[in-house]
């Protein structure tokens, strides 16, 4: 395992915290986190379900705005965007992969791949070079005009790890990539998105709370009850 955290932090969250209203109830999901993610790295956020990983995810991937703490993501702090300003840093800096795929099911793989390019407005030719390399990378340059249905749940979760990268993203943040996969499949999409990380130096984050797949990376981080249980750099 490599060792990025003398790399350059490219996200850097203080004193998170993200509080819901249950009714009368304030439910507090995250509390006082603080955590820098550097460039390059696999990283993995585990613990069991309710931990608080997904309220994190939205967080580092700018869905979601914490209560209190600040977020500063490749030196710019966050919290003086706008939401036009967020939405297009995101659609520029992070790239995501859902456990549900969410792929358009009327579009083809390299359809579906070429739509945030489409999104920033990049030309036709372009987006669809772009979107068939992505699919070469993935190994999925043969299924290209495949429709979604067509297309097994591993084969799909590639689809969506090409949608991620094809914009160059600095940081892919995938909640639960694996939770709609089999055991196999779940270790080839990891292995998946360990390859890209080192071929393309692009920064992954991921959650899950399989242990069996820990084995792949660079750091893994335990969430319980909002709160950081251990943070843990692998030899």
């Amino acid at each position: 395992m490599s060792d990025n955290t003398n790399h350059p932090p490219i996200l850097k969250l203080r004193n998170i915290k993200r509080r819901f209203l249950l009714g009368e109830t304030t439910i507090d999901a995250l509390n006082s986190i603080s955590l820098d993610i550097h460039a390059g790295e696999f990283l993995a956020v585990w613990g069991p379900s309710g931990s608080g990983k997904s309220t994190l995810m939205n967080i580092i991937g700018l869905i979601d705005a914490p209560t209190e703490g600040e977020v500063h993501f490749d030196e710019q702090d966050t919290r003086v965007l706008d939401d036009d300003a967020l939405t297009e840093f995101r659609s520029r800096k992070l790239g995501f992969v859902f456990q549900n795929f969410n792929l358009v099911p009327v579009l083809s793989a390299l359809e579906n791949v070429m739509l945030p390019l489409q999104i920033q407005g990049v030309a036709e030719q372009e987006a669809r070079e772009r979107a068939a390399a992505a699919l070469v990378d993935v190994g999925l340059d043969k299924f290209k005009g495949s429709l979604p249905d067509k297309l097994s749940g591993g084969q799909r979760q590639r689809v969506a790890i090409a949608r991620a990268l094809v914009v160059d993203p600095k940081l892919v943040i995938a909640d639960e990539p694996t939770a709609n996969l089999d055991s196999e499949n779940s270790r080839m999409v990891v292995e998946l998105m360990r390859e890209m990380n080192r071929a393309r130096k692009v920064t992954f984050v991921f959650t899950t709370h399989d242990q069996r797949l820990l084995d792949h990376v660079d750091r893994k981080i335990l969430l319980r009850d909002g709160n950081i249980v251990s943070d843990e750099v692998m030899a």
